[in-house]
């Protein structure tokens, strides 16, 4: 048996589906929306996901997610005029951490055009530390 046999992928839930409007300004000098704009796509649904589920993202919040790492594979290019279909997946919860992946596609078209994850933490703005996943959280993506 391979090593490549022997991993298995990680568990991972659908929580949330955007949809995103592609701007004139989000393509770049090439006439495809540039590589930054992809990370801010899941972001957006990454904030819609965690808004959805009844919390609100503010500094002004007693606590909330952020980010320690993010990644993207670009598969095929997107162009204006498009709206963009965000899928945002996650995994088993940690204390204070969830892994997090997004499909991205083009309304009417089947094809994965990117595929990205990043890594999400629960914190306590006033502390700027770690803290313990919401149980109502918890329970979602459980």
């Amino acid at each position: 048996m391979n090593s490549e046999s022997s991993v298995q992928p990680p568990q991972r839930k659908l929580q949330h589906t955007s949809q995103i409007a592609v701007r004139w300004g989000d393509m770049d000098f090439y006439g495809h929306v540039n590589n930054t704009v992809y990370f801010r796509f899941f972001e957006q649904a990454r904030v819609e996901w965690i808004e959805s589920e009844g919390f609100i993202v503010s500094p002004q919040s007693d606590s909330g997610a952020v980010i320690i790492n993010a990644s993207c594979t670009f598969l095929l290019p997107v162009s204006y005029p498009a709206t963009v279909i965000i899928k945002v997946f996650a995994g088993e919860p940690g204390r204070s951490s969830v892994m997090t992946w997004y499909e991205l596609y083009v309304e009417g078209d089947e094809r994965l055009y990117a595929e990205g994850a990043a890594k999400v933490v629960w914190t306590d703005p006033r502390t700027g530390k770690s803290a313990p996943i919401p149980e109502t959280l918890r329970a979602k993506v459980s």
